[in-house]
């Protein structure tokens, strides 16, 4: 994995074991711009509290988190915002993968770091300084070995509630899906359309697919939990059974402690995990950078899979009272 060195910004390379003493001290705190997709999401409100609890007064920092409410333009103009007030570091969790370029030279011209987060983005590698996140494209895989695993051959009438339309984490998980469907000509992808991430766009979604497939799918996908809720309300309107013991196969991903619950009580399927908890992450990160030191420009977070209980899977872990009781979100 490629590593890099960069100056501290201004603290010198006794920072790093300052940061602890800051909110005694008063002196040396790290100004850090968060510029966070929205509140689309029970994943995203996780990941946002990580954030403040993580980049705390008493850790040292002075975070300034901006909600960009999933507006492209809101973001960039937040993160030039970040750039116009000298702050130390900037974190972009971004919600469009491409357009990025500018922005990112403006604060490579500034001398201020940036550190991707969550999502990524189409941009060089050398106009921002890391990388934290999870491997979406291997979420959607592993969704689809496991639907490969459980259906063993039988056919598969797939509809699927994407995400926000060019969010990476979408195009990662459909790709990552539809890598495993090409081997498999007994699986029909008949539709796919964007539920933004939201409950009320997942229930929209599905009661539109219901109208135009009712009777012909077996498998729903949502590419994030709260979609997976609204699909839920929509087919339980409708009447139409899902879950272990119903007659469509649901998946869904991000593996929130609701949706885990849903899991374990049979409702969702499988539920891919992309986890929340990255800020620790991303602070390391920053530390290694105040002290001149060598840090990851790379760095994935851990995913796993659940499955609710009766079901076993060489790709998931069956889901007991025990497993939920242990997340951290």
């Amino acid at each position: 994995m490629n590593k890099k060195m960069i100056a501290a910004l201004g603290c010198g390379a006794l920072a790093a074991s300052m940061m602890t003493m800051t909110a005694m001290a008063g002196e040396d705190v790290i100004t850090v711009g968060y510029a966070q997709v929205g509140h689309e999401s029970d994943w995203r409100t996780a990941n946002t509290q990580n954030y403040q609890d993580v980049f705390s007064a008493e850790n040292g920092f002075d975070l300034q988190l901006v909600d960009c409410d999933n507006d492209n333009a809101a973001q960039l103009e937040a993160v030039r915002n970040f750039i116009s007030q000298q702050l130390d570091y900037i974190i972009i969790a971004p919600i469009q993968s491409a357009g990025w370029d500018t922005v990112l030279q403006e604060a490579q011209d500034a001398g201020i770091p940036v550190i991707i987060a969550d999502r990524e983005i189409e941009a060089d590698a050398s106009l921002y300084d890391a990388w934290v996140g999870t491997n979406t494209t291997n979420e959607g895989i592993t969704a689809g070995n496991w639907l490969a695993e459980t259906l063993d051959g039988a056919e598969a009438n797939i509809l699927t509630i994407e995400g926000s339309v060019g969010a990476s984490a979408t195009l990662g998980r459909t790709d990552g899906f539809a890598q495993v469907a090409a081997d498999h000509s007994e699986w029909t992808l008949l539709d796919s359309q964007s539920g933004d991430f939201t409950q009320a766009g997942g229930q929209e979604v599905m009661e539109s697919f219901i109208k135009s497939y009712e009777g012909q799918f077996n498998v729903v996908i949502c590419q994030n939990d709260n979609e997976a809720y609204g699909a839920m309300d929509a087919m339980d309107a409708a009447g139409i059974t899902y879950g272990v013991d119903g007659d469509v196969i649901l998946i869904s991903f991000d593996a929130t402690h609701d949706g885990l619950q849903y899991t374990l009580d049979g409702k969702i399927n499988c539920n891919v995990e992309c986890n929340p908890i990255q800020a620790e992450t991303v602070k390391g990160v920053i530390e290694k950078m105040q002290a001149g030191e060598e840090f990851e420009t790379t760095t994935l977070v851990e995913d796993q899979a659940f499955v609710a209980p009766g079901i076993t899977s060489e790709y998931a872990t069956t889901m007991t009272d025990e497993v939920l009781a242990g997340r951290a979100y």
